[in-house]
């Protein structure tokens, strides 16, 4: 009898994990609300503006991650052009809080105020339909969707891997950055979107709709590692792990590796166009800057710096370098880069399981287990030497030969 899915789905999570994300989801969504939007400024739990705005792009950050550690390491394909996913997520919710302005623009026109100022007389044919809540989340997944289909296929069936998949994937944001900040592109060029005001009719400053973006940012990471964990523990994660490991033996024993492949790395950019939509209301702008090919690289930091193929290693890792970031571009602006690298170098001398490889091997040691040494070679006896040296034989035929021998000296 086959195990129906929600079963299975409740299953690929320990009982651990489950009371640790339970535990998350209720601070930030009971929690963080709360001591934003209900608790006084004067009270001493109160959590500002900015806290909660700051608290809600890391959260988006920790779902690109999680996005990235799925294709990474569970499948083995270094990606460096995750940002483009990410950007064009926001793009597509950008156009829709662009229309929520109205004529509360600088310039009080239909348009927004940056087609108004390159005097645009009308609306794109691609930003049809733009003013509607629906289409826009819409075409925040199928956008990031559409192009990471459309490129895996053809990279995937052509088998390109390793570096030079690594190398295009760069390559191809590095393009759409150049694009995006082209003006008659129709998405603001350099500037990008900036100036919101509302979301479904309510404003987006307010501490409702702040604590609101921050609680589905939560809501989007909890469901990003249970959908993650279900699919690495399930026959499918198996496949795609023997994929990374032995490719070439998954295609002589009957299993095509494109379609596992392509799934994941469209599912892996899905995720990073909901992070977007998610990152550009609580953040208030979105430009090119964000398909900088220094941002993807940062994506790839993140997760190694938590650990490779562990899920949660990647919320680790994107947590502790966007809180290090936060507070070296505030302290040590200068130094951020240096540190970046730093940190990099370092893990992959001295961490190359992450974070959470250094937390296994403490744990193990707290223990008590014994490391694992390996065995001295000992030394053979002569007529052990002389047997290595010899053909192999059946007992039967080692037998025969020794008594034609004595045989022989009798």
């Amino acid at each position: 009898m086959r195990t129906p899915f929600t079963l299975r789905l409740l299953q690929s999570t320990p009982r651990a994990g489950w009371i640790a994300l339970a535990i998350f989801a209720a601070i930030t969504w009971i929690g963080v609300p709360v001591a934003h939007a209900v608790l006084p400024d004067a009270h001493p739990l109160h959590l500002s503006a900015y806290t909660v705005s700051l608290l809600g792009k890391i959260l988006c950050y920790m779902v690109v991650a999680v996005a990235m550690d799925l294709i990474w390491g569970c499948a083995g394909i270094l990606s460096l052009g995750h940002g483009l996913f990410f950007a064009l997520g926001g793009y597509a919710f950008g156009m829709y809080l662009m229309r929520q302005i109205g004529h509360d623009g600088s310039y009080g026109a239909d348009l927004p105020d940056f087609m108004v100022f390159l005097d645009w007389k009308e609306l794109p044919w691609y930003w049809a339909g733009s003013d509607s809540f629906l289409r826009a989340l819409l075409l925040a997944v199928a956008a990031p969707a559409l192009v990471a289909f459309v490129f895996g296929w053809f990279a995937f069936r052509s088998r390109i891997k390793g570096v030079y998949f690594s190398i295009i994937t760069q390559a191809l944001t590095y393009a759409a950055m150049l694009l995006f900040f082209r003006n008659e592109t129709g998405f603001g060029g350099n500037n990008g979107f900036t100036d919101f005001k509302r979301i479904l009719g309510y404003s987006i400053t307010s501490p409702e709709m702040r604590a609101t973006l921050f609680a589905l940012s939560a809501a989007l990471l909890v469901a990003s590692l249970v959908l993650g964990r279900y699919l690495v523990t399930s026959r499918f994660g198996r496949v795609l792990a023997s994929i990374r490991d032995a490719e070439s033996r998954v295609m002589f024993i009957g299993y095509n590796p494109l379609h596992y492949k392509l799934f994941m790395w469209t599912l892996s950019a899905v995720l990073c166009g909901l992070a977007g939509a998610l990152y550009v209301p609580q953040v208030g702008i979105i430009n090119p800057s964000e398909l900088s090919p220094a941002n993807s690289i940062e994506i790839a930091v993140w997760v190694a710096v938590g650990g490779r193929g562990t899920l949660v290693g990647a919320v680790l890792g994107a947590g502790i370098v966007n809180l290090a970031k936060s507070w070296f571009t505030m302290s040590f602006p200068e130094y951020w880069p240096f540190f970046l690298g730093f940190l990099f170098i370092a893990v992959t001398l001295y961490l190359p399981d992450g974070v959470v490889g250094l937390w296994r091997k403490l744990r193990a040691k707290r223990k008590g287990a014994p490391p694992i040494a390996p065995v001295p070679a000992q030394p053979k006896s002569a007529v052990e030497a002389r047997k290595d040296t010899s053909s192999p034989m059946s007992p039967q035929i080692e037998s025969n030969r020794i008594s034609a021998a004595k045989g022989a000296r009798a």
